[in-house]
């Protein structure tokens, strides 16, 4: 038993590593990481549901997820096209379009998620 715990444990150790080479490669990943938190920090503060927390946490996943694949397909890009070539390019420009496509996705799902606590937090009341 002991030993397939620590199979399933060094199993993380390639996940880690990608991780911390997405954190320290792409600038982009630390305004994920700073928004994040900040998303969470307004969370807590609202006292947030469990339905409104499972959206967040998914509207976050999203843009993490394509962030990370993101990174994956440039990555695997430059191994196999070191010079430039407009399909690489083309590759590099849809995968980034995916990150943003997911950013706007979780701002909006997070304004209707925050903004009325939000404004009712603020202002005392919907109506205002």
């Amino acid at each position: 038993m002991i030993a397939f715990l620590r199979g399933r444990l060094a199993s993380f150790k390639p996940a880690l590593a990608g991780l911390r080479h997405v954190l320290k490669t792409q600038p982009n990943s630390w305004v994920h990481a700073f928004i994040t938190a900040g998303v969470i920090a307004l969370g807590v503060w609202l006292a947030l549901d469990t339905m409104q927390w499972a959206l967040i946490v998914l509207a976050v996943a999203l843009v993490w997820v394509t962030e990370f694949m993101n990174s994956a397909l440039e990555t695997a890009i430059d191994l196999v096209s070191p010079d430039h070539h407009r399909l690489a390019e083309i590759v590099k420009d849809v995968s980034a379009a995916a990150v943003v496509l997911a950013v706007l996705a979780a701002v909006v799902l997070g304004l209707l998620v925050l903004g009325p606590p939000l404004w009712w937090r603020v202002f005392g009341s919907f109506g205002g």
